[in-house]
């Protein structure tokens, strides 16, 4: 146990040495509280003013969950050269998707227009989200409703992403007010299609990068499928990756700096936006 804990905290330390962190700055108007959230940002301490960027948003079930327990993620990319930026956003019961969705998509916006004073480049930057974050950078990336500008986002990774298809998982299982379901999707049938990210697919879309484990709920490898088979409409070469992972270690994987995740998403960002200004 002890060797294991000096093994982490010398991962930690090491990776602290070679980031800079900026917390809790607002990307909406007035100043960061519970009702006015905030972003992290990790800049990685190298020379390059043109990093890639990459906007993480976390999931919890669209009820839970928050931006300070993914520092491991933001610093885990900056050491490697990319500015990551991990968002807090509102979650229900004190919103729905759609607001949910709006702040991201105002988070992307400002990151747009303030990343260059992080070193990232506002032509490069691509979105991440696990389980319900999954589901928001999709919606965000897909539904021209969110973004005014849908050529900001230039590849989105999804990672275990939940809610793909709200309309076929509600339809089976309609909302109740467990987990807030009622107040996030509502009773109606058309907000849940509005909710859906695969039905916003579209020529235009941004290329994707998919992830699932073998292991997760079953509803998110349903999702999941799903919405790989209306992508391949428009991206038919887009083949997930499946990991021998349950749906929690799915995230928790980044917090180690050798996991072959960063070399693929990497990869992903050179390919898809391969150093052009």
């Amino acid at each position: 146990m002890k060797n294991s804990l000096a093994i982490i905290l010398l991962i930690l330390t090491a990776t602290a040495c070679k980031v800079e962190k900026f917390k809790d700055i607002p990307y909406l108007d007035g100043n960061a509280n519970a009702e006015n959230p905030a972003l992290n940002i990790f800049k990685p301490r190298n020379k390059k003013k043109d990093n890639p960027v990459l906007i993480f948003v976390h999931g919890g079930n669209w009820n839970q969950g928050d931006k300070k327990l993914y520092g491991f993620f933001g610093r885990n990319f900056a050491k490697k050269g990319i500015t990551t930026v991990v968002v807090g956003y509102t979650l229900s019961p004190k919103t729905n998707y759609d607001g949910m969705a709006k702040q991201v998509a105002k988070a992307i916006e400002w990151t747009k227009e303030n990343c260059a004073s992080y070193n990232g480049n506002p032509n490069k930057i691509f979105l991440t989200g696990h389980s319900a974050g999954g589901h928001l950078v999709a919606l965000v990336a897909t539904n021209t409703k969110y973004l005014k500008d849908q050529s900001i986002v230039k590849g989105v990774i999804l990672n275990d992403a939940a809610g793909l298809d709200m309309k076929h998982y509600l339809e089976e299982f309609p909302p109740t007010q467990t987990d807030d379901y009622i107040t996030t999707w509502s009773e109606n049938p058309k907000n849940w299609q509005e909710a859906s990210p695969i039905y916003f697919v579209n020529k235009n879309s941004p290329p994707f990068l998919i992830y699932v484990g073998s292991k997760t709920y079953p509803s998110i490898k349903v999702s999941n499928e799903r919405f790989l088979d209306k992508l391949h409409e428009f991206q038919p070469t887009v083949q997930p990756i499946i990991l021998n992972k349950k749906h929690v270690p799915m995230v928790t994987q980044y917090f180690f700096p050798w996991s072959n995740r960063f070399s693929e998403i990497i990869t992903f960002i050179n390919k898809t936006n391969p150093h052009k200004d």
